[in-house]
């Protein structure tokens, strides 16, 4: 059998993951990504907003939505994505206007200040944890290797 990259497989690469390890490694991700550094924490307090307001406003960054399109991207419910509008418009980070083809349809859009916070927001969650900066250089490419692999789509 082989890996997606061609290369033959032995049959211990085969074998089912232990659940236990596998509920370690998990837990350690989460503690990595979630605990340790408490990226959305900073967020909301350099943002001096919510993080779910930050978060309406990276999922702006690419362009404007309509408040449909901004509450789906939300996950979220439409009483809650006006609300949420309503602050930041309140804010200076984002405006509303009519959508050209359908007047009952509004179209939120980044200000210069909106686009700032919502990049200022991207940088704070792109910056790697200290941990992953203090691995050694090997340790480092072997995890580089297995989140490749991870990410790979399987079948």
């Amino acid at each position: 059998m082989n890996d997606r990259s061609g290369t033959p497989r032995d049959a211990a690469s085969t074998a089912v993951a232990d659940p236990d390890a596998v509920a370690r490694v998990w837990a350690a991700m989460c503690s990595l990504v979630l605990k340790q550094e408490d990226r959305r924490k900073e967020v909301a307090e350099t943002l001096g907003m919510s993080f779910f307001r930050a978060k309406a406003l990276r999922r702006l960054l690419p362009g404007p939505l309509t408040m449909r399109e901004l509450t789906a991207r939300l996950a979220t419910e439409k009483p809650y994505t006006t609300l949420v509008v309503d602050d930041l418009e309140r804010r200076g980070f984002v405006e509303r206007s009519v959508h050209p083809d359908d007047r009952r349809c509004k179209i939120v859009t980044l200000t210069t200040a909106g686009v700032a916070a919502a990049e200022q927001a991207e940088r704070i969650l792109a910056r790697p944890p200290r941990s992953l900066l203090d691995l050694a250089p090997e340790d480092l490419a072997a995890l580089d290797r297995i989140m490749a692999e991870l990410r790979s789509p399987r079948g």
